[in-house]
């Protein structure tokens, strides 16, 4: 998942008085005159913006007026209006933050005691690691019961924040070391997820799709083996009590039908503690692929479908509502609040929203949308 505060925490240049507003307009129309007809010019708030016709590619525009708008503090973003193009100046500098690798560390270590604390409350089912829940062995060693979840579990998450975090430094953009999220028992999985923050938008929708979609399928990468593996240590038995249930959803459904076939009346699959880190692993990518804000899918909307995807947000806002009513799961009431009140249903655009997204990518996107469907199951957690 990944936080991007530059609409918000972004270190703005003080707004000049008008008349020096005018003579900055004055400069920075100098310095696009020779990349875009201007046919009209707007000063809106601190904003600078002209509209007319580019006279070269968006990307070659954008490299022209990016290095020459940093001398003056300002930012250009490209988009389509009306059948022309506008470059607004925005008064944004570049954002600078100071590495703090010990937070990075501090945290991944404490998400690593609270996961291995939630496998050792929670999770059962590996003879090799449960005998370490004996009274026999002193309070730390009891937790390496725990390993076999929280190891595939941290991989997972790992791997998916790393997944933006290298793709985004492959386009250069500012990006953060991942933010791990401990959440010690109650919590059942000892983890909120992990975040990094994007100090800088994308260059173009190409980018930004690339950054998005990278941690979920970096994730599943390693999600999907780690579920096969579980299941082949998983066995079949009666319902046991003071156990937790987790929702199927597609994907995981045919990965156990593959192992065991038709499960017969009566039993129940025990899962070994690996397929219910995996199982954790696909419930976070399925979040994470809504198409909503500034999720990853929220994202990905954005590349494929431009300004209609606010549009396909709050759909998703009205879909996860039906899921509640007809499942009758109060999860899907749950993550619609959070999108309600904290994610919302929009983000800022590229630097250029001009450039289509590649058609390679919409096949990706659409293939984004299908895991959506495969890795969320109708009911998560039953209450």
């Amino acid at each position: 998942m990944r936080l991007w505060p530059f609409g918000r925490r972004a270190r703005t240049v003080p707004m000049a008085p008008h008349e020096d507003l005018l003579v900055t307009e004055d400069l920075l129309r100098r310095n696009v005159e020779d990349v875009l007809v201007v046919r009209e010019r707007k000063i809106l708030g601190g904003v600078i913006a002209f509209r007319g016709d580019l006279t070269t590619d968006p990307a070659r525009a954008l490299d022209l007026l990016s290095s020459r708008f940093r001398l003056f503090g300002y930012t250009p973003f490209l988009k389509e209006e009306q059948g022309t193009v506008s470059v607004q100046a925005w008064p944004l500098a570049q954002v600078t933050e100071r590495r703090r690798v010990a937070l990075n560390v501090t945290l991944f270590l404490l998400t690593c005691l609270s996961t291995l604390a939630a496998g050792a409350f929670f999770f059962v089912g590996s003879p090799t690691f449960d005998a370490f829940r004996s009274t026999t062995f002193p309070l730390p060693v009891r937790f390496l019961s725990g390993l076999p979840f929280a190891a595939p579990l941290l991989a997972i998450l790992t791997t998916h924040e790393f997944g933006h975090y290298f793709t985004a430094r492959y386009y250069r953009a500012s990006v953060s070391l991942p933010y791990f999220i401990p959440a010690p028992p109650p919590f059942l999985f000892g983890t909120l997820g992990a975040i990094i923050r994007m100090r800088s938008p994308a260059r173009d929708r190409n980018s930004l799709f690339d950054i998005a979609a990278a941690g979920p399928l970096a994730g599943l990468a390693v999600a999907v083996p780690a579920m096969w593996l579980g299941l082949q240590w998983s066995s079949l038995g009666p319902p046991a009590q003071n156990i937790v249930l987790f929702g199927d959803s597609l994907l995981r459904q045919f990965l156990v039908y593959l192992k065991f076939g038709a499960i017969p009346d009566g039993l129940v699959v025990h899962t070994h503690p690996i397929a219910d880190a995996a199982w954790a692993g696909f419930f976070v990518t399925a979040l994470n692929l809504f198409p909503v804000g500034q999720l990853d899918g929220g994202r990905i909307a954005y590349a494929l479908f431009g300004a209609r995807h606010r549009l396909v947000g709050r759909l998703t806002f009205v879909a996860l509502l039906v899921m509640a009513a007809v499942t009758q799961s109060a999860n899907w009431l749950v993550w619609a609040a959070l999108i309600f009140f904290l994610v919302g249903f929009g983000h800022q655009p590229p630097l250029d929203d001009i450039t289509p997204l590649s058609r390679g990518r919409r096949l990706v996107g659409a293939l984004c949308l299908v895991l959506l469907v495969l890795l969320a199951p109708p009911i998560p957690i039953p209450l």
